[in-house]
């Protein structure tokens, strides 16, 4: 009976005496300074003290090392931009609805757990791939920067900016993301393919396709549309409703010349104003002819 009580007795210390391994004195620093630690630097802190936080921002302190974040469990919000991480482990983390880990040196990044983010801005690291395929509540996506040669969102239906420019990318299907609001795939060298056709392109004020050279079609819900409103386009680049399936194949089609409009629509030849050269094979090209 007296071990038993003696037992009873010392289980809440116990409980108050789990720690959490924090190996990075700067991370560790930063959590003295938030009040999580006791103020003596020991490569540890009492996990009770963090197990309840909600928002944590670590940014700008060039910490190498998140170890001990797993015991976060609560965290909602994690901030952790421009350090010199090169790992991120947010596995634990699975209330996490906004992860902000821009500028640092992660090269892979699994948010597969993490099914409540519903922000997600990873942008400026060496990433080679992402799947955020889990992620279906996710409305923000910003992966601009990094090595990325593929990137489904096809599950991400709720997405309404999805920035992923200066990447790697050679074919990019938004038909899914019928919420989208803004998009910017600049920058893709290699870039052949691009979808837009998700019936909503009328409400995406925010398009920019501009610097993928090797990219001449683009698919879209309406060419006039597309046409009139997206101007960030390349010289190359046109519209259609059914892009051929390579720019190869679109150099053979023969296509005649139905109208030449101006901005309202009104059929036109004059110069020195821009013109819309409208094809039978559903093509659009705006032209400035100076005379």
């Amino acid at each position: 009976m007296k071990k038993l009580l003696l037992i009873l007795l010392c289980l809440p210390m116990i409980g108050f005496g789990q720690v959490t391994m924090i190996p990075d004195a700067i991370f560790e620093q930063r959590l003295i300074d938030l009040g999580y630690d006791n103020g003596v630097p020991n490569g540890s802190v009492y996990t009770v003290a963090i197990d309840t936080v909600t928002y944590l921002s670590v940014s700008n302190l060039n910490i190498t090392d998140l170890t001990g974040i797993e015991d976060f469990i609560a965290l909602t919000e994690l901030r952790c931009s421009n350090n010199n991480l090169t790992s991120l482990d947010v596995s634990q983390n699975t209330a996490l609805t906004e992860l902000i880990c821009r500028i640092n040196q992660i090269t892979s990044l699994d948010v597969s757990t993490n099914t409540a983010l519903t922000y997600l801005r990873c942008n400026d690291n060496p990433l080679t791939s992402l799947d955020v395929s889990a992620n279906t509540a996710l409305t923000e996506l910003h992966c601009f920067y990094n090595q990325l040669t593929s990137l489904d969102v096809s599950n991400n239906t709720a997405l309404a900016y999805l920035l992923c420019g200066h990447n790697q990318l050679t074919s990019l299907d938004v038909s899914n993301n019928t919420a989208l609001f803004s998009f910017f795939c600049n920058n893709n060298n290699q870039l052949t393919s691009l979808d837009v056709r998700n019936g909503n392109n009328t409400n995406m004020p925010y398009f920019n396709a501009l610097d993928n050279p090797n990219l001449t079609c683009i698919d879209v819900d309406d060419v006039f549309y597309s046409t009139t409103i997206w101007a960030d386009i390349d010289p190359q680049h046109y519209f259609s409703t059914n892009c051929p399936p390579s720019a190869i194949q679109e150099l053979t089609i023969n296509k005649e010349l139905l109208k030449i409009t101006d901005l309202l629509g009104g059929e036109t030849k004059q110069t020195n104003q821009p013109l819309f050269y409208i094809y039978d094979d559903g093509t659009v090209e705006k032209r400035i002819v100076i005379e």
